[in-house]
């Protein structure tokens, strides 16, 4: 070894020449310490790899730091949008049905409309067919006075002894007598003629109006249409990654439905189900099942919020401050160096770093707890509970109610820590689960 090492300084010596420490005591004794070129090239290799150390792990510090910043950023933007959106397309459904009810009312008011007219243009009718009767009975009055009027003259002709102005002044007076029967007659045709002209003018106008109304009523419907494909098409997008984000956390989405519509039997006027009838029937028209389908899913989607709300996809801790020490599953204890099962996750940041509740529930426990500490458990739906361990404050009591992002407590190190960090669980049916599939389950969707 001696040698080796005599011959490794001898190699070194051009690069790193032996030095001297020299020591002055109080005494003015002084003494110096050899630096052999081997002592020096190790001293520089142990600095240089303390630096680069340092900055690797500077480096991971701050990737991490930047990576978990963009990721709730985009998740606040997707619950913008989704929010906005669902906004949105509740306005283009009022609107949509609002117009389809003035629709329906004027198409209401053209039927009442066309009734009248055509009460009017049978009443005109049947003027015009007693007219006629009666000039039938005229006519064959005319005839008869004709008849009456040739008899007449034949007597006239016969009866020579009786006076002739006298039959000529009585013949006159039947001829005048017929003469205004006419003139009555044929006042009455001419204002019959008219009556029907009118009548029939009015009844044309009437069905120009309806040919309108009836283009106007297929434009209302095809506007519908696209309005409700709009709104089928939405429904379907913003559905799809609710339900997919229930099954990715391994629940199950019909299920939950169930439970929240059992506990949420109220629905909001926005919601309720469209029921116009225009023709007296109840059989419902295609629009209104189509509306009402839309109305079903809106109402779906709605209790899917409101699962969404009562189960713990959410973060504990909203801090870039804080990290991520240790994951869920089997590891090494950091007390006794032995495996063991970590049941929860672990983020560790400033003492005092607020926790929040991960969804609405009821506060069960709130206190100290053996290992775990200062310790919240909080109760939800669907038979969830989640845990949050060593807090340094406790911000709520038991029997509390808790919404998403109530503030219930702060990080510590209380209980068996190794220090500040936050422990958290979620438990369902009393069974311990990894927290993290609830958080990467929600990541594309709030």
């Amino acid at each position: 070894m001696r040698q080796a090492s005599d011959r490794l300084n001898a190699a070194l010596e051009r690069y790193l020449p032996e030095k001297r420490l020299f020591l002055r005591s109080e005494t003015s004794t002084t003494r110096f310490m050899r630096l052999p070129p081997l002592n020096q090239a190790l001293l520089l290799g142990g600095g240089v790899i303390f630096l680069c150390w340092s900055l690797f792990a500077t480096a991971v510090l701050v990737t991490q730091a930047i990576g978990s910043g963009d990721m709730r950023d985009m998740a606040a933007r997707e619950q913008a949008y989704v929010e906005a959106r669902l906004d949105q397309l509740v306005s283009e459904r009022n609107r949509a049905v609002t117009e389809a009810q003035a629709a329906n009312e004027r198409y209401l008011q053209a039927m009442d409309r066309v009734a009248a007219m055509q009460t009017a243009l049978l009443s005109g009718e049947q003027r015009r067919a007693e007219l006629e009767t009666g000039i039938e009975g005229l006519q064959r009055a005319l005839r008869e006075r004709m008849r009456e009027r040739d008899l007449a003259r034949a007597r006239l002709e016969a009866v020579e002894s009786t006076s002739l102005s006298e039959q000529l002044a009585r013949a006159e007076a039947q001829l005048e007598e017929t003469q205004s029967t006419l003139d009555v007659l044929m006042a009455a045709l001419t204002n019959t003629a008219e009556e029907r002209e009118s009548v029939r003018s009015v009844a044309d106008a009437t069905i120009l109006q309806l040919d309108h109304l009836a283009l106007e009523l297929r434009l209302i419907e095809d506007r519908n249409d696209r309005i409700f494909t709009q709104l089928e098409q939405a429904v379907e997008v913003s559905m799809v990654p609710l339900e997919r984000m229930f099954s990715a956390a391994g629940l199950s989405p019909q299920q939950l439905l169930s439970q929240v519509r059992a506990g949420h039997q109220t629905r909001s006027a926005a919601l309720t189900p469209i029921s116009v009838s225009t023709s007296g029937s109840l059989a419902p028209d295609s629009d209104e099942m189509r509306a009402n389908a839309v109305l079903a899913a809106m109402e779906e989607i709605n209790h899917f919020r409101i699962a969404a709300q009562r189960t713990p996809f959410a973060m504990p801790v909203n801090s870039r401050a804080v990290r991520h020490t240790s994951g869920f599953g089997n590891r090494r204890d950091p007390r006794t160096g032995r495996t063991r099962m970590h049941s929860g996750v672990d983020w560790a940041g400033p003492q005092g770093t607020p926790i929040m509740a991960t969804a609405s529930g009821t506060v069960t426990h709130a206190g100290w707890q053996g290992g775990y500490g200062n310790t919240v458990i909080i109760r939800h739906e669907f038979g969830i509970e989640t845990l949050y361990a060593h807090l340094h404050r406790i911000d709520v009591n038991v029997g509390q109610r808790v919404s998403r992002g109530d503030r219930i407590g702060g990080m510590g190190t209380t209980g068996r820590s190794t220090g500040v960090h936050l422990h958290y669980e979620i438990r369902v049916g009393g069974r311990p689960i990894n927290p993290m599939t609830y958080i990467r389950a929600a990541q594309n969707v709030f």
